[in-house]
Parts: C-alpha cells; sequence; structure tokens
C-alpha cells in the first residue's frame, strides 16, 4: 500500500510540474535567444548574491533534469556565461549527474518492475549484457551528446545497473560534453545562434570521442593479448590456420566447420575417431539399450496378446552386435571422409609447445589457432581395497563377452541407470548403489522415485543413500562394504563384477596447456570465456574438456562457436548461447528435458505454473502398451511462456524437440495447443499438455456467461 502511495505521488510530482513548464509557459525562458537577452542581467544578480544564485541555479537544473524537461542545453550554457569555465562546469557536472539519478530512481521505481515482467524474455540479453558491461555502455553512450541524456536516464532505470554506478559513469561520462557547453556559455556574446554551438563539426567531434571507450578497451584486449602471446616465437608463416586436438564430436564439429570455408586445418588424434560417443559412449549403450529392450518385450508377452515367448541368446552376441554397431557409424567419423572435407587427419599424440606450434609423432607444425577438444574419461575415486579387483567403466565395460552374475553399479547418474537396466534384462543380478537419496539426481523426485520404481520391479536392487566405504576379497568372494548414510550400518553387497559411473573428468592436462599457464577450473574442465577463448587468447576449448555441460550435441554446439571465433575472432567473435540445453537419459522409460525443472525454480526463487499431463491417457500410448509416464511443464505464472518441460515416456528424447523449438524460438503453449498433430502419435503428448494447461486457466465467469447464453439459445 505504502509503495502504491508513492508511486501515485511521484507520478502525479511529475505530472504537475509538466503541465506548470509549459501552462506558465515557462519554456520560453529556456530558448538561446531569451539567455543571450537576460545575459547582462543574470551576471549581476550572481555579483550581488552570489552563493543565492548558484543554489537556485543549482536547484532548477536539477529540477529540470529530474522532470526531463527541455532546457538543459540553454542551462549549462547560461552556467558558462554566468559563471565562468571552472565554477560553471563544477555546478553544472553535479548539478546534471543528480538530476539523472532522480530521473533513473524515478523510473526504476514506476516501470521496472512491470516492463521488466511484461518483456522478461526480450529483456534478457540486455540484462546480461547490463550486468557484464553496463558501466562501459553507458560511458559510452555519456560521450556522445547527440544520444537525448533523458532518454538514457529513463531506460537505465528499467535495467539492472546499480545506482552508485550509474551516477559515478554518468558524471565521469558527462564531463567532457558539460565542459565542452560550458566553454561555449563563456564565449556566449560571440555566438549569434544556438547552431554556432551545435555545428556538425562539434557533434562530428563528440561522436569521434563516444568511440573512444570501443577503442580503449580494444586496444586494452591487444595489449593484453600481446602481452600473454609476447614471450613465444611467431612463426613468419604458418602450416595451418587451424589444429584441432581430438577426434571427438567437438573435434569433428570444429574441423568440418574449418574445412567448409576453406581454412587449412589439422585433426590430431591418438586414439580412435569418433571419441568416447561413437566408441564408448553415446552409440554402444543405445545399441545395448535396444537389445535389452527386445527381452524385456518378450517377458511382457501377455500384455501384446502372446501366451509366452522365450529367446534364446548369447551375451557375447549381443556385445559383438554392439561392435558391428560401431563399425557401420565408424564411417562418418572415418579419416578417409574428413581428408575428403579437406582436413589433415595426423594419428599421434599431440604436444602443445607454444601457443603456435604442436609437436606429433615428432614433427613440429605451425598454427594461428588451436582448439583443445580432448574430451573427458571416467572419474575413479580412491576406494580402499579397489586395486584387488578388475572393476569396469563405462569406457571399458564394452570388452565383456561373458555376462556378470552379479554386477554392482556405482553411482545414480545417468550412465549408471542406462547400464544397470540393461544389464538386468540381459539376467544380471544387478545392484546399483549410490550415495545420494535418488538416482537421477538433477531430476524432480517425481521422476527420480519413478524410474526408482521401475528399476525395483524389473528386479534391479537400488541402494540410496549408501557411501561406499571400502572392497573386500576373502577367498574370491568378491565384497563391496558400503554403509548406510541414515545409521552408519555396513552392508556389504557381493558382486562378480563392478562398473564404476560416478562421472567424468576432464583431459586437460598431460599435453602442454599447463605449461603455457592456460588456467582450469575447479573441477578440472579448461577454464573458457563467453567465446570459448582460454587464457592463451589464440587457444579455444569445446567439449567435454571445457564444460559446464558434458553432452554430445553441446560439444557439437560449442564446435561451431570454437571454430568460427579460432578463424575470425579478429574480426568478430560470437557469444556460445546456452539458453536451450536439452538432455535425455536412455533408460526405459526414458527421461528427456529442457529448461528449468521444479528443482531449479524452487533453489533460483523463481516463481512458476506446472501444469502435468499423464501419457496413460494417450491413445497411441495405450495401442503400443507403453502407457505410463507423464509431461510436465512449467510455465510463467498467468502466462504461457515455458520455463522448462520433463517428459518421462517411451520416446521422450524425440518428443521434447516440440519443446525445445517451443524455447529457442519463444514459443508459449497457445501456439503449441493450435498446432495440428498426426493421430495418432505419441507427439500428441504435447498438444495435450498444452490443452490441460488451457482448460485450467479457463475463465470461470466467462464461461458461466456462455454457458447461460447457450442454454437460453435451446428454449
Amino acid at each position: 500500500m505504502n509503495q502504491k502511495f508513492f508511486k501515485v505521488l511521484i507520478l502525479g510530482t511529475f505530472i504537475l510540474g509538466v503541465i506548470l513548464f509549459f501552462s506558465l509557459d515557462l519554456h520560453r525562458h529556456l530558448t538561446f535567444e531569451a539567455l543571450k537577452s537576460q545575459q547582462a542581467a543574470m551576471e549581476h544578480v550572481y555579483v550581488e548574491n552570489t552563493t543565492l544564485t548558484i543554489f537556485i541555479y543549482a536547484a532548477v537544473y536539477i529540477v529540470i533534469t529530474a522532470l526531463s524537461l527541455p532546457g538543459a542545453v540553454v542551462m549549462t550554457l547560461a552556467g558558462g556565461a554566468v559563471f565562468g569555465l571552472w565554477t560553471g562546469t563544477i555546478i553544472v557536472s553535479f548539478a546534471s549527474t543528480i538530476g539523472a539519478t532522480l530521473a533513473f530512481l524515478a523510473s526504476r521505481f514506476l516501470l521496472r518492475a512491470y516492463i521488466q515482467d511484461r518483456f522478461s524474455d526480450r529483456l534478457k540479453k540486455i540484462n546480461e549484457g547490463i550486468e557484464t558491461d553496463g558501466p562501459f555502455y553507458l560511458f559510452t553512450l555519456r560521450l556522445v551528446p547527440v544520444f537525448p541524456f533523458f532518454v538514457i536516464n529513463l531506460l537505465m532505470g528499467l535495467t539492472p545497473i546499480k545506482t552508485g554506478i550509474f551516477y559515478i559513469v554518468s558524471q565521469l561520462g558527462m564531463l567532457p560534453g558539460t565542459l565542452a557547453y560550458i566553454n561555449a556559455g563563456t564565449r556566449l556574446s560571440q555566438v549569434e545562434s544556438a547552431s554556432g554551438i551545435l555545428s556538425f563539426p562539434l557533434l562530428a567531434s563528440f561522436a569521434i570521442l563516444g568511440l573512444f571507450p570501443w577503442m580503449a578497451r580494444a586496444f586494452t584486449g591487444f595489449l593484453k593479448n600481446r602481452r600473454v602471446m609476447a614471450k613465444f616465437s611467431k612463426p613468419s608463416k604458418f602450416d595451418y590456420n587451424l589444429v584441432v586436438i581430438g577426434a571427438g564430436s567437438a573435434g569433428l564439429v570444429t574441423s568440418y566447420i574449418a574445412a567448409a570455408v576453406k581454412a587449412g586445418v589439422a585433426l590430431v588424434e591418438k586414439d580412435k575417431m569418433g571419441g568416447d560417443c561413437l566408441n564408448t559412449g553415446c552409440v554402444p549403450s543405445k545399441a545395448l539399450l535396444r537389445s535389452a529392450k527386445m527381452l524385456s518385450y518378450a517377458k511382457r508377452a501377455k500384455e501384446f496378446g502372446f501366451e509366452h515367448t522365450h529367446i534364446d541368446f548369447h551375451f557375447k552376441t549381443v556385445m559383438e552386435r554392439v561392435e558391428q554397431i560401431i563399425k557401420k557409424i565408424e564411417p562418418h567419423d572415418s579419416v578417409e571422409r574428413y581428408t575428403q572435407l579437406g582436413v589433415d587427419c595426423i594419428r599421434g599424440e599431440a604436444h602443445i609447445i607454444s601457443p603456435y606450434k604442436i609437436e606429433v609423432n615428432g614433427k613440429v607444425i605451425t598454427t594461428r589457432s588451436i582448439v583443445v577438444a580432448t574430451g573427458a574419461r571416467p572419474m575413479v575415486p580412491a576406494i580402499p581395497g579397489l586395486d584387488q579387483v578388475q572393476y569396469l567403466t563405462s569406457d571399458t565395460v564394452w570388452s565383456l563377452r561373458d555376462l556378470p552374475q552379479r554386477l554392482v553399479v556405482l553411482g545414480g547418474g545417468p550412465i549408471g541407470c542406462e547400464i544397470s537396466q540393461a544389464f538386468a534384462r540381459l539376467g544380471a543380478q544387478v545392484t546399483l548403489v549410490g550415495r545420494a537419496v535418488r538416482i537421477m539426481g538433477r531430476e524432480d523426485d517425481d521422476v527420480s522415485d519413478f524410474i526408482q520404481e521401475t528399476f525395483i520391479q524389473e528386479g534391479i536392487r537400488v541402494l540410496t543413500g549408501h557411501t561406499t566405504k571400502e572392497i573386500r576379497v576373502d577367498n574370491d568372494e568378491k565384497k563391496l562394504i558400503c554403509t548406510r548414510n541414515s545409521d552408519g550400518q555396513e552392508v556389504p553387497v557381493r558382486f562378480d563384477a563392478l562398473l564404476i559411473a560416478l562421472g567424468r573428468v576432464a583431459n586437460s592436462q598431460g599435453f602442454g596447456l599447463e605449461k603455457l599457464g592456460v588456467a582450469l577450473n575447479p573441477n578440472g574442465t579448461i577454464k573458457t570465456n563467453k567465446w570459448l577463448q582460454t587464457t592463451m587468447p589464440n587457444i579455444y576449448a569445446a567439449g567435454d574438456v571445457a564444460g559446464p555441460y558434458q553432452f554430445t550435441h553441446v560439444a557439437a554446439h560449442q564446435a561451431w562457436y570454437a571454430s568460427v571465433n579460432a578463424l575470425f575472432g579478429s574480426f568478430k567473435k560470437f557469444t556460445a548461447d546456452y539458453r536451450v540445453i536439452p538432455w535425455c537419459t536412455f533408460t526405459d522409460p526414458e527421461v528427456a528435458r529442457v529448461g528449468m525443472n521444479e528443482k531449479d525454480c524452487l533453489a533460483a526463487h523463481i516463481p512458476y505454473e506446472m501444469t502435468r499431463y499423464g501419457i496413460d491417457d494417450l491413445d497411441r500410448a495405450i495401442a503400443d502398451s507403453e502407457a505410463r509416464g507423464f509431461v510436465k511443464v512449467l510455465t510463467v505464472p498467468q502466462k504461457d511462456k515455458i520455463l522448462g518441460v520433463t517428459i518421462v515416456g517411451s520416446h521422450a528424447g524425440d518428443l521434447i524437440h516440440e519443446f525445445i523449438l517451443a524455447m529457442k524460438y519463444n514459443i508459449g503453449l497457445n501456439k503449441i495447443l493450435g498446432t495440428i498433430h498426426i493421430y495418432p502419435t505419441l507427439a500428441e503428448s504435447g498438444r495435450f499438455a498444452a490443452g490441460v494447461w488451457k482448460r485450467s486457466r479457463m475463465p470461470k465467469t466467462a464461461i458461466g456467461i456462455v454457458e447461460r447464453f447457450l442454454a437460453w439459445q435451446r428454449k
């Protein structure tokens, strides 16, 4: 109530001031001609009442600036004419800044909350820019009087820039212009018209002055980069424009783009083309999951109208199929293909000697820029007794040819969950051990509970809230000893094979970055800026080695920015865009997500509305006997703007893309609801979720009126 009262008071004061200013014809006193005619009188008053004149002049100047009234230029000229150069500059500098800050605060108090809420999606980028470079932008605008200062005051009030910074930067930025106008005012008697002051040369000079911060910034960056690179000898010519280290997803896309623009590019890989995704990650895991899915269908034979089904299989054959799938996809990422595209593929281990030189197989090659795309490896913790067993990771599990009878999986993240379900369906007795309270800890509780219940129904033993203590081997009997977090009780788990799936560690050391002093983040990933540039100006990083998201599709996304910035960064750099990042855990049912979930919103104190649609109501899901799961959509309160979507169900990884596109291009649920979806498909779940959202927001009063009208028509 108090805030509303003050808003009305401030707005009323502003409106009253403007009305009085024009109704009393005060603006006629703030013209160039009036100033010239009254110059002698004002100088006389100043001599007779120096302090009072300064006080009244400053107060009037503050009011005019605060109310954004016309006349600030004439007031500034008057300050020079009456007070002289230095006194006038000091008075005007403080008065104009105080008035500007009052206008800034009024705009912020009256309008910022409404504008930010109404146009939050469009202002997000601007807000981010203001938070990082706000003082720089404000200083530039203040240096160029061509931009109306009152507009700058009002617009800046709508942004997140701090009041103190606004005041200091405004005073400094307006000082050169103030000095110029005050100086012109001291020569007022020699000037015949305002055009003599606001001449084209003067305005051009201010425009050039406005370029100064940008030139200074560019020059500072140039000096900083030069200082970093000065200790390294720059070759007179280069073998390549770009050398890419690592032929995983990020490295392949980076080199592909470089070759597409006819750059000289070399791709160095010490192991296998395709990296983790092709050889030990996405491809083999999905191939294994598909085989395991066939067995799950057999176990559910009665759901599909069969009395019983029995499938004979050999685990070795299943794993050989996985190997064959990899070989079928290998040509997509092969040396031959990339050589044909124009990439020099070099098999060997790269050692970065300098920002310009890389040694491979004893030969030194030179390059203008480097992109590090060395990926990551499974993290293996220091568990007492681990050296007594031959453990597995997501890299080595594919070498198995005998199904372990008892498999223990450490880690309840995506990798641990996917492999646990696959091996359980293939016939292993699987125990999944996780320290967290729930598996899939990044997801909402209802999502992780849903998958955990599915696992339990399929015979997987799930030990969440358990911490691994040690490995014991007694007479060839292998045990994992873990402690229950709730009471500290030891729980022994016997196993024949142990799989560690506790995350991945960036491959950021051992090939020369540390010798160059390239900075790393606390988690071991390479530290990069918004252009994916490392602390060494011509070395970039992309993919798992850079983070912050360790997904194949994000690595490919980053690769575009890394390659373009590495090749053309001296002319134009592009900021990596992480606004809409999706991912999927390929359990059965799948869990796909884009944007925020309820946990994220609660942690960030972001208000939201949740809409949930049960896939058990979807015709195609019922026909496929896959009627389980749900679509959960989070939206801005009272709006159809999507904050995030989680889908649990069959083919969730495919269904999520409608929402990815919607979030990327600010399409709301109303548009999704109004789009025709083919019947019967699983994709209809998106439209039905939008329908649930719409029905819950139907205005009851309007519906009541319509109901009465239609009832009247029936009479």
